[in-house]
Parts: structure tokens; sequence; C-alpha cells
């Protein structure tokens, strides 16, 4: 049995995150040292960690918030609710999802129109 007993977050997303974002800092590093333009890369790198890490959790290569279930600690194992949105996830309402499954068939949610009949508690 392993000696890592606890679901810490270990996923594909926060593996390439986490490398864009060092690489980003790297080449920081090196504009602060005296070649400015890697200080504009760098901060171009770190900025494009953050939307690889949100397309791959997007993709289901991340995971939600809070704990998994044992059977999905595994690195490579790809999470199965990222297609409706994980419920209290930003990342997923940023995305449009709200967390609530879809299911085949089902009509959509009636649209809420605002009229302009008088008073503002109308709206």
């Amino acid at each position: 049995m392993s000696g890592h007993q606890h679901d810490e977050g270990h996923t594909i997303a926060g593996w390439a995150g986490s490398a864009v974002a060092t690489a980003g800092v790297a080449v920081m590093g090196v504009g602060i040292c005296g070649w400015r333009p890697g200080i504009w890369l760098g901060l171009g790198v770190m900025a494009s960690a953050a939307l690889v890490t949100w397309g791959l959790h997007l993709a289901g290569w991340g995971k939600p918030p809070g704990p998994r279930p044992v059977d999905q600690w595994g690195l490579v194992v790809r999470d199965r609710a990222a297609r409706e949105g994980h419920s209290g996830c930003l990342g997923c309402r940023l995305a449009g999802r709200n967390g609530v499954p879809v299911r085949a068939g089902a009509a959509p949610a009636p649209a809420i129109t605002a009229s302009r009949t008088g008073s503002p508690a109308d709206l």
C-alpha cells in the first residue's frame, strides 16, 4: 500500500500548468538579469500557464474542488464530470458550465426576459 493517502490534486492540468509557469518565471528571471524583452515574454508565458491549466481542466484532465473518490486519484485518470462542469468551480462557471448534468432530449430551461412596462420593480 502506498504511503500517499491523500488526494492532493496531482493532475495532468496541474503539472502542465506548473511546468509552463516555471518556464515563464525562468524567462522572466533572465529578463531581470539583463535581457529586457525577457520580462514581458516571461509574463506572457506565465499568463499562458493559466490558460493551459484552465483548458486542460475543462477537457477533463483537472480535478473538481474537494476530495475525489480513491479510484480517481491516479494522474492519468480523466475527470468524468468535466463536461457538465463542477459545482462550486470558478473555472467551470467562467466557461459557462454550471455543474448541472444535462440529460439527452431534455428541453432547455426557459429564458427569463425583462419587460419595460413602467416601474423598475418589473425588471
